[in-house]
Formats: structure tokens, sequence, C-alpha cells
């Protein structure tokens, strides 16, 4: 959480700090108790002058603890309340109003609603006090002549609206004014929040970003250095009997590690923030349409390999790359453990609704893996990214195969 917020928000660590508030509002307070307190010595209340002292000096206390005592405060400002109303010169209002204030900013509408409640009770018993007083004129409890009881409820009842209506304004400018401070501390807090998400779906992004990344530079390699090691063992077997194969062998070989090395360039190209002219020749997008030039490739590598394909996928459909690497990473795998590899059927079918991918071959029962590898584990992933389906596992009789469904409807 940010400064900012901890300042727009009221929490229960601020009332411990003096503040600007708080000594604007015990300046304020002196100010307003001397002059009403000289007001109230010149005027027919005569209130006592010890009264006034000893009330501003409470009231002053009263100030001092509320910073780090609120509710003590309150309790002591209403107390002080009905005494100011009986000797002084009604300045402790300020103290009462100031914690109404307090509680409607710092607290909840329920509670500050119950100050509203009990602040408004007090003010009307000083008014009562109050109009008695003004009416009976000093001593407080004696009688004058002039007291007539039909006439002093007309002032109280006068009174208690005058104060009702002041605690009322002030309640509500403290559940305004909290309201908006709290409103603001939660756009504060749910702006950090959404910077803490994006920087997260930011490292979320840049991992899978990575993770695809590896997995496609896997595919390349693995397949190239697969296609080049076959290439280059036959053209060392036939560089006695045939010479000429030999080197066009070694061509291939060459033309296989150019185009990976391009292929290469392409994948980290974005990690580098570089963009390579020479990738121009190299098709943007990998996919079914290239899947016989695939298969010429591995047919070059002394893999017999038939192609079956029925169905096109909309141009720059993303699903065709898919279809591309799971084909070409059975296809490495056969040529890789395979053993005396008879024949292999590559079948692709795009359908409305679903696109299937069968890569088997007739070839030697597999020996026990020793070294899984990341050939199948890259199937799973790219399937499962499609909500799609993967069988794989040794056919009878003797070879491999893998079976692939994928929804056609991309997500």
């Amino acid at each position: 959480m940010s400064s900012r917020a901890d300042a727009a928000r009221p929490h229960p660590t601020s009332v411990v700090r003096w503040g600007r508030a708080d000594v604007v509002l015990l300046l304020g307070y002196l100010l307003l108790a001397v002059a009403l307190g000289f007001l109230s010595l010149e005027s027919s209340l005569r209130s006592p002058a010890w009264a006034i002292v000893l009330l501003g000096l409470a009231g002053v206390a009263t100030l001092l603890i509320r910073p780090r005592h609120p509710t003590a405060a309150l309790a002591a400002g209403l107390a002080l309340l009905p005494l100011s109303a009986a000797l002084g010169s009604m300045a402790e209002a300020v103290l009462a109003l100031s914690a109404l204030y307090r509680a409607g900013v710092v607290r909840g509408a329920r509670q500050a609603w119950a100050v509203f409640g009990l602040t408004t009770g007090v003010a009307v018993v000083a008014a009562l006090i109050l109009a008695l007083r003004v009416r009976l004129g000093p001593p407080l409890l004696g009688l004058a002549p002039r007291f007539a009881v039909e006439d002093w409820p007309l002032d109280w009842a006068s009174l208690s609206v005058l104060f009702l209506a002041v605690t009322l304004i002030t309640a509500l400018l403290g559940l305004n004014i909290g309201h908006r401070r709290r409103h603001i501390a939660g756009l504060v807090e749910r702006a950090e929040q959404m910077k803490r998400e994006r920087d997260q779906q930011v490292s979320i992004a840049a991992g899978l970003e990575r993770e695809r990344i590896a997995r496609e530079m896997h595919d390349v390699i693995a397949h190239s250095l697969s296609v080049m090691i076959a290439m280059s063992d036959g053209a060392q077997a036939s560089a006695a009997q045939d010479p000429e194969e030999s080197q066009r062998a070694i061509g291939r070989v060459a033309e296989t590690g150019r185009r990976t090395l391009g292929e290469v360039r392409r994948l980290l190209a974005p990690v580098r923030g570089e963009v390579d002219s020479r990738q121009s020749s190299l098709p943007a997008t990998l996919g079914v349409r290239e899947l016989p030039a695939l298969v010429e490739e591995f047919r070059a590598a002394g893999l017999p390999v038939r192609l079956e394909r029925r169905g096109q996928l909309d141009p720059g459909a993303v699903i065709g790359l898919t279809v591309y690497r799971i084909v070409q990473e059975s296809l490495t795998n056969v040529l890789r453990h395979g053993r005396g590899v008879r024949s292999v059927l590559v079948r692709v079918l795009i359908g409305a609704d679903e696109v299937t991918i069968l890569v088997e071959d007739t070839s030697a029962p597999a020996l026990p893996a020793t070294d899984p590898g990341r050939g199948l584990v890259g199937i799973q992933e790219r399937a499962a990214f499609y909500d799609g389906h993967v069988t794989a596992g040794p056919r009878a009789g003797g070879g491999w195969r893998v079976a692939v469904r994928l929804p056609a409807t991309e997500r």
C-alpha cells in the first residue's frame, strides 16, 4: 500500500499522532472560549469567572487527550456540555461537535449515527438548562418575578431545534468526508491491486512465452539434428559406392542446417528485439500446407513416409502450427527410436468440428526407453492448450502409434 493510500484511509494508528487539524481545533477553541467567556461575564447571564476558567481548562484537557483517546474525549465533551449551559459560555459545545464530526470521519455509519443520537440527547438537555437559565436569571435556581412557565418552553423548543440542526449538519459533514476518504482509499488500493495483478500477469506471460520458445526450440533442433544425423550417416555409407548421392546428401544436410539456423533466429528475434531481414524467405507461420515439404524432408533422410490429408484450415489459423509441430515431433521420434522401420503413415483429417492426427509406423518392437525425453510431453502440452486428447503407445506387432484429436474451433 502506498503512502497516499495510508494518508487517505483512516485507520487506528492515525489517532495517536497530532495533526494540523488538532492544533487548529485547540487554538480555535481557546479563542472562542475567551471571546464567549468575556461576553458571558458582561451579559445578563453573569457566568462565574471561576466556572469559565475551570470549564476552559477541562476543555483544553479534553482536546489534548482527543488524538490518543477519542472515546474518552467524546465522553468528556458530552459531560461538559450541560455544565457549560448551566455555568459557562457554551464554548464547550465545540468539544461535543468535534467528537461527533470525528466519529463520522473515522468510524462507520452505524457508530456515527449512534454518537449523533447520544449527542442530540445531551444537546436537548443542555438547551433545557440554558432556557431555564435565561428565563430564571442569575442565580440559576432562584426565582425571578418575570418567570412564567408558559413562556420558556417555546424558547427551549427553539434552542432544541437549533442544536438538533447543528448536530445533524456536523454528523452529515463527518459522514460525507469519511465516506469520500474511504472511497478514495478504496480506489487507491484497487489501483495498487490492479498494478500488482498487471505485474503478475506480465510475469506469467513472460514465463509462458519462455516456455513456448523452449518448446519450439526443442522441436526445431531435435527434428533438424535427427534429420541431419540420418543424412550424414547415409552420405558416409554411400561415399565409396555412390559419391554423387553422398554429395547430394551432404548438400541436403547443409540446407537443413541453414533452414534450422533461420528458424532459430526467427524464434529468438522477439526475445532480443531484433528483426532479421534474411528471414523473409521463411514462411511466416508453419502450418498444414507445409506438411508435404516436411514429409519430403524425412523421406530424404531415409524414412518411408506416406502422407494422407483431407480438408483445409482457414488461412492464418494458429492451430495449423500445432498440427505441424505434432507431426514433426512424431516423425522425429520414429527417426530417432524406430528400428527397422518399414513404413510410416501420417494421416491428417480436418473436419468442421475436429482435427485428427495419426502417425504410426510399422517396425520392430520398441526397446524399453532409458531416456523418455520431451517429445511426447511436448505433444501433450500442445494438445492440452486446445483441450485436445492424445493417445500414444506401441502398436500390436511392432511400431508406435500417436493419435491426437483437436477441436477445430480455436479458443
